[in-house]
C-alpha cells in the first residue's frame, strides 16, 4: 500500500468536504495518517490558494492548476470546480498520467463527457465520479435485494430529490444559474445524483420523457443590485423513464421544494415486494415482502426497517451501529477511489457511468424542448 498524494483543484464548499473526507479515511479504516496526503491545492486566485493550503496543511499552492498537475509528487487530481472546467482539467490530468476524481456532473454535455471517458481509458488511469449517495449501506443493500430477485419482476420505480435552495425570488444570480458554466440547472445539480442512484440500483436507462421549467425567470444580477438578469437554467425537472430492462418510473427534481432541506428518496415496486430509501433516515432501508401472510387482519405484511446503519466492509471506527451521514458517504466514495489505485481494480462510479447519466440528462433536455420520448443511446 503506497502513499497516495492528492492534488486538489478548487476549494469552495465541496472542496472543503473532500479535504475533510481524505483526512477522515485513515481513522475509519485504521490506516497510517500519512497514507493519504493532500500534497497541493489550486484555486483561481493565489490568495485563496494560500488560505486553502493553510487550512489543509499542505506545502504547495498555486493559482494555475497546470502547475499542480505537472508536479511529480502528485499521484491523483481531485476536481472540485464548476462544471465548465471539468473537461479541460481532466484532459490535462490524463495527459500527465494522473489518476482523476471528479465532482458531478461529469461534464457540460455528452461530447465533453465522451472525450473525458476516452482520455482516461486510453491512458489506463483510474477515474471516478463523485456520486457519493451510492455509498450509504442502505442503498447498497437495496441494490443487493434487487439483484438477488427479492422483489421479483419489477413493476415501477420513483426517484425524488428536492431542495429549497432557490425559492426566494430576491436571491441573486450565481454561477449555478448560468448555463455557460453549468450546462443545466436542477437537472444537472441534483438530478445527476438521483439518476445515478436509480441507474446503480436498476440498470441503465433506455429512454426518457422530460419537462423542465424555470419558475423564477429573472433575479438580481448581484447582491444588492437593482439590475435584473435572466435565469438561464431549469429550476425543476419532471421525468418519465424506462430502463433497458423495461421498468417504468418517474423522477422528480427541484431546487424549489419549499420546506425541503436535502430530501432525496427512491422507491422500487415489484411483484413480490417493494423497498424505500429516504436520506432523512440514512441508517435504514424500508422493505415490504408480499409473500408474508396477509391474514388474519393483514397478517404479518407491512413495511419493516432493515438496520443497514454503517455496515461498511473493513471499517474500524465508528462501529456499525452509528448512523452514516453526508460526510461519511463522501469519505467512502473517495476511499473506494483510492482503493482502486492500491488494488489496481476498476472504479465505480466510473467515467463511463458518469457518461450514461450525462446522456440521460441530455435526453431529458431534448425531450423538454421538442416533446416526446428520447432514446438515451441516441445521444
Amino acid at each position: 500500500m503506497s502513499k497516495i498524494r492528492i492534488g486538489l483543484v478548487g476549494y469552495g464548499g465541496i472542496g472543503r468536504v473532500h479535504a475533510a473526507a481524505y483526512r477522515a479515511i485513515p481513522f475509519h479504516y485504521g490506516l497510517p495518517a500519512e497514507s493519504i496526503e493532500i500534497a497541493g491545492v489550486a484555486t483561481r486566485r493565489r490568495e485563496t490558494a494560500a488560505r486553502a493550503a493553510e487550512e489543509i496543511g499542505c506545502r504547495f499552492y498555486t493559482d494555475d492548476y497546470r502547475e499542480l498537475i505537472g508536479r511529480a509528487d502528485i499521484d491523483a487530481i481531485d476536481i472540485c470546480t464548476p462544471n465548465n472546467s471539468h473537461h479541460e482539467i481532466v484532459l490535462a490530468a490524463a495527459a500527465a498520467r494522473k489518476h482523476i476524481y471528479c465532482e458531478k456532473p461529469l461534464a457540460m454535455n455528452v461530447d465533453q463527457a465522451e472525450s473525458m471517458a476516452r482520455a482516461v481509458e486510453s491512458a489506463g488511469l483510474k477515474a471516478q465520479v463523485t456520486f457519493n449517495f451510492r455509498f450509504f449501506p442502505a442503498v447498497m443493500r437495496a441494490k443487493q435485494l434487487i439483484e438477488t430477485g427479492f422483489l421479483g419482476p419489477l413493476f415501477s420505480f420513483r426517484g425524488r430529490y428536492h431542495r429549497s435552495s432557490y425559492i426566494e425570488a430576491d436571491k441573486p444570480m450565481s454561477w449555478r444559474l448560468e448555463r455557460e458554466i453549468t450546462g443545466g440547472g436542477a437537472l444537472f445539480d441534483l438530478g445527476s445524483h438521483i439518476l445515478d442512484l436509480l441507474v446503480y440500483a436498476l440498470g441503465e436507462f433506455e429512454s426518457v420523457s422530460g419537462m423542465l421549467e424555470t419558475l423564477i425567470k429573472e433575479r438580481p444580477a448581484a447582491a444588492g443590485s437593482a439590475r435584473m438578469a435572466p435565469v438561464q437554467v431549469d429550476d425543476i425537472a419532471l421525468l418519465h423513464a424506462r430502463t433497458r430492462a423495461g421498468t417504468l418510473g418517474t423522477v422528480e427534481i427541484s431546487r424549489m421544494g419549499t420546506g425541503a432541506t436535502n430530501d432525496l428518496s427512491f422507491e422500487v415496486f415489484g411483484q413480490q415486494g417493494a423497498l424505500r430509501f429516504d436520506l432523512n433516515e440514512p441508517a435504514w432501508l424500508s422493505v415490504y415482502d408480499a409473500r408474508e401472510a396477509g391474514s388474519p387482519l393483514g397478517g404479518e405484511r407491512g413495511f419493516r426497517k432493515i438496520e443497514a446503519a454503517s455496515r461498511y466492509a473493513g471499517q474500524r471506527a465508528p462501529d456499525w451501529t452509528m448512523s452514516p451521514d453526508f460526510m461519511r458517504a463522501h469519505a467512502e466514495c473517495q476511499y473506494q477511489f483510492i482503493r482502486s489505485i492500491w488494488d489496481d481494480r476498476s472504479t465505480s462510479p466510473s467515467f463511463a457511468e458518469g457518461l450514461h447519466v450525462q446522456k440521460i440528462m441530455a435526453a431529458a433536455q431534448r425531450s423538454s424542448a421538442q416533446g416526446g420520448w428520447v432514446e438515451v443511446k441516441s445521444l
